[in-house]
């Protein structure tokens, strides 16, 4: 199936939630473009978070729209793009979709514990574990209207990729997909437009 039949996507939660790995991995089944918006993140970001100093709204604005422009560019060329990317906030994710406005969600949700142990188990170039609390403080579920796919990170990256896929084949194919289990979709996933 055509990449572009597919909606361009962010994959979002909190550090050690697994989007980079479940967004690469997506790419991949789907012959789709990924960039980890980790390596869109200014020098200073970096730095500060090296530090152990929590970003502020003014600090990731320049790096949403750095996201956001590099996702409707590709729209542009006619490539779809995965991109890993925090996306905290809603208004974070209202700013990545005036770039790109059929972008689609995709939520790993995780318990706390969870994704504290799988922290004390990877090493990150700049994000220290210290910033897990700041991350889950800050942030804002999906809501109802956004879109977007909530799904669970307590089974295997494999399963999680199963089960986006499913969703995005049975919506570019025009059928109403029912969610699994440890899924839930938000708002409408639409076709990009042509």
């Amino acid at each position: 199936m055509n990449e572009t039949r597919y909606p361009s996507m962010v994959i979002m939660g909190v550090q050690g939630s697994g989007k980079t790995t479940i967004g690469q991995a997506l790419a991949d089944r789907l012959n789709i473009r990924f960039i980890d918006g980790d390596d869109l993140h200014p020098v200073a970001n970096k730095e500060k978070m090296r530090a152990g100093t929590p970003l502020t709204d003014e600090d990731r604005v320049p790096w949403l729209k750095t996201i956001g422009e590099t996702i409707a560019a590709g729209r542009a060329e006619g490539r779809i793009t995965i991109v890993a990317c925090s996306a905290l906030k809603r208004w974070y994710r209202e700013l990545l979709r005036s770039s790109e406005p059929d972008l689609v969600f995709v939520h790993l949700v995780g318990e706390k514990g969870l994704i504290a142990d799988r922290l004390a188990h990877r090493d990150h170039e700049y994000m220290p574990t210290t910033l897990l609390d700041s991350q889950v403080d800050t942030l804002e579920p999906l809501a109802e209207w956004e879109h977007g796919i909530a799904i669970s990170i307590d089974q295997t990256p494999a399963a999680i990729v199963d089960e986006v896929t499913r969703i995005l084949i049975g919506r570019a194919a025009g059928r109403t997909v029912e969610p699994g289990p440890a899924t839930t979709i938000t708002g409408t996933i639409d076709l990009p437009r042509a």
